[in-house]
């Protein structure tokens, strides 16, 4: 284990470096996802009064509100940008610099992400839990944490970043096949952030569709996480989503490995 971390440890503190580097970039990109966040509270605030009620599909206004802001913070936390970096060092023939290094070409990009993801913990975690559990402490008078339903959460986000990464090393490796994948790239992020949850809640759709969606790994990424958090499922059923995260987490990593080895045989190597 010692020999393992002082090989990618390294990758970390790079990624650390990356992230601080351009800390301009990244505090627009997260007034960006906020901004987004109020698009979407005044967008179900707008459905919750055309509705003529208090509560929608069995979700309060306030409900909807944690809902959005628990899946910002879940969707921020678990997206992986490894199908850009991926696709990018194929594309301009820099992976071969990896294929020949005595290291998992996985765990390089994986330290590296977790280093950039150690800026985003620190400056977002903390304070939309905090801002969420004071708003649904002044909305209903009571908090919603729950010390085992957060820890649960925490795992719950640590396994769906896991299989985001592993998920999305598999799209970059198309690359290898289709060269440039920003287009197709954008189309696949969209089409996630609906089967996630992330979009529109699982619990809005048919019974029939919300269990295949459920099933599915994308849910795994946002809709579980969140719903663990806020409670609505009990321990058990928690549990049991957590170990469905776990297949599809080792699911996609052997995918991941069949694909590299596949790919590897037929390097086309672009611009260099």
């Amino acid at each position: 284990m010692s020999r393992f971390l002082k090989i990618y440890t390294p990758f970390t503190k790079a990624g650390v470096q990356i992230s601080m580097t351009y800390r301009f970039n990244f505090f627009c990109f997260l007034l960006g996802e906020m901004l987004k966040c109020f698009i979407m509270f005044f967008l179900w605030k707008a459905v919750f009064e055309s509705s003529g009620g208090n509560s929608f599909m069995g979700f309060s206004m306030t409900d909807m509100t944690v809902y959005i802001f628990i899946t910002f913070l879940s969707g921020y936390l678990t997206y992986s940008e490894g199908a850009y970096a991926v696709g990018e060092e194929i594309r301009d023939g820099s992976i071969a610099m990896r294929m020949i290094k005595p290291v998992s070409f996985d765990m390089t990009f994986l330290f590296q992400e977790i280093g950039n993801k150690m800026l985003i913990v620190a400056v977002v975690l903390a304070p939309i839990c905090i801002g969420v559990e004071l708003y649904k402490y002044f909305a209903t008078g009571a908090f919603m944490f729950q010390p085992l339903n957060f820890v649960l959460f925490l795992l719950s986000v640590i396994i769906a970043y896991l299989i985001s990464f592993y998920f999305n090393v598999c799209y970059g490796f198309l690359a290898f096949f289709l060269k440039n994948l920003w287009g197709s790239n954008i189309l696949k992020e969209v089409i996630v952030d609906f089967l996630s949850g992330a979009t529109i809640p699982l619990a809005f759709m048919p019974q029939v569709l919300r269990d295949v969606l459920t099933f599915l790994p994308f849910s795994s990424l946002s809709y579980t996480p969140v719903m663990i958090y806020m409670g609505i499922y009990s321990v058990e059923k928690s549990l049991a989503l957590i170990a469905l995260q776990l297949f599809w987490l080792f699911a996609f990593w052997l995918i991941s490995k069949g694909i590299w080895k596949a790919a590897v045989k037929r390097l086309a190597v672009q611009g260099g």
